[in-house]
């Protein structure tokens, strides 16, 4: 759980920094935020502000990780940074398959304005993620023992 908190902290500086980097501003925290204030954005630091990074970090730090020690580090092919970014790439389509949508901001962010930066930021920031996780993941894996085992 430690690669996934760690993870899903760089991902966060990531999505946080991108306005200095050209790219445009992805409030992780008041998108999932939104979630608890009828679907509204909620900016600043609200209480539904907290509740999304908190989820957000619930989401990266435990639920993630957990699913893919226990159903997919078996089966994802490669070596544990690549079969990290797998992860990474298949929970940025669930992003903008199912979580976009239920936000109202559209298949593959297609309502947002400047759709294709949100759509590029949000797969680099799913591919740091499982990169970090993979690597991290691996580290602390024993020689010669599952990553389960690891755990």
């Amino acid at each position: 759980m430690f690669a996934g908190f760690v993870a899903t902290l760089a991902m966060t500086a990531l999505m946080y920094m991108g306005p200095m980097m050209g790219m445009p501003k992805m409030d992780i925290a008041g998108m999932l935020g939104s979630l608890f204030n009828g679907m509204e954005m909620v900016g600043g630091y609200s209480l539904q502000w907290w509740m999304g990074i908190v989820l957000h970090f619930i989401n990266g730090a435990i639920i993630f990780p957990l699913i893919y020690v226990f159903i997919l580090h078996q089966v994802l092919p490669g070596p544990n940074v690549v079969k990290g970014m797998t992860w990474g790439f298949i929970l940025f389509v669930l992003a903008q398959v199912m979580v976009m949508p239920m936000m109202g901001m559209g298949f593959f962010t297609s309502a947002a304005p400047n759709q294709m930066m949100m759509v590029m930021g949000s797969l680099i920031g799913h591919l740091l993620y499982g990169a970090v996780f993979g690597g991290l993941a691996a580290a602390a894996q024993p020689e010669g023992a599952t990553l389960l085992e690891a755990q």
